[in-house]
């Protein structure tokens, strides 16, 4: 377990999720840039299935769980009696989410938006964003747009150089394009299915991979890339999420430094 404690104050924090990527679909993709920075993807479980329920847990502290029996200590934690997953590494807060806390450090907090949850058009749309100092969402960046991949990063990669490096910054991005359709992404189905979810996969990792080279020129960074919840394709009758199946509790998980210390 990294030292999530020592690491707030001297790294940037950036917390990605791939919407509704499924933890095989993530295993069979081969991803040659983004896989230089960690071994393999952890299979884990969410703690929701569904995106506004799985965020709200992430930003109190509540990542995906190790899919295996035991007590897995967290990176973060938002205080509270009677906690028995934190650690003497975790990073714990009595703020309510990590949002909060982090910018009560002196982190500048920033949201990219992807899916309708952070959107910004309705008051539901406006819960997530307004928990961070600067929050961004266009259409461009939203589930119907086969470049929203490009204009995420486009966004964070503008954002992040309107502060010195000396600026610590927490990045919240949520990625949309592995969130249905994804069919759009694939040049020859138009109904969703493992092979789209991978072809969009496929789309974000080369705009990720400029993201994280750009991270490494500024200074060093904390990397969690996680999906919120999968999806189901048809297997034993079930489609889409927000349902009790192996296919959306199972997403893929990896944390990592990125860069070197200023």
């Amino acid at each position: 377990m990294l030292n999530f404690k020592a690491l707030i104050g001297t790294h940037d924090v950036y917390l990605i999720t791939l919407d509704s990527l499924r933890f095989d679909v993530a295993q069979e993709t081969p991803l040659f840039g983004l896989r230089k920075h960690f071994a393999a993807w952890e299979k884990r479980h969410s703690p929701a299935s569904f995106t506004y329920a799985a965020h709200h847990a992430f930003f109190a502290g509540f990542l995906p769980t190790p899919a295996t029996p035991g007590r897995h200590p967290r990176p973060f934690a938002a205080q509270f009696q009677g906690s028995e997953t934190t650690h003497p590494h975790t990073f714990v807060f009595e703020e309510a989410t990590l949002p909060a806390a982090l910018a009560a450090r002196g982190y500048c907090t920033v949201c990219i938006g992807g899916v309708g949850f952070f959107n910004q058009q309705t008051a539901l749309g406006k819960v997530f964003p307004d928990m961070f100092q600067h929050s961004f969402w266009t259409r461009d960046m939203g589930v119907t747009s086969r470049h929203s991949p490009r204009a995420q990063v486009k966004k964070a990669l503008e954002v992040l150089d309107g502060f010195p490096a000396t600026q610590r910054m927490f990045l919240f991005m949520n990625f949309s394009a592995t969130h249905k359709p994804t069919h759009i992404f694939h040049p020859d189905h138009r109904t969703d299915s493992i092979e789209t979810q991978k072809s969009a996969l496929e789309a974000i990792e080369p705009h990720l991979m400029q993201l994280f080279e750009h991270q490494e020129k500024r200074g060093p960074a904390l990397v969690i890339i996680t999906s919120d919840h999968g999806e189901a394709f048809g297997e034993d009758g079930f489609h889409g999420h927000r349902l009790g199946h192996e296919t959306v509790w199972t997403v893929p998980y990896a944390e990592f430094l990125l860069g070197e210390p200023l």
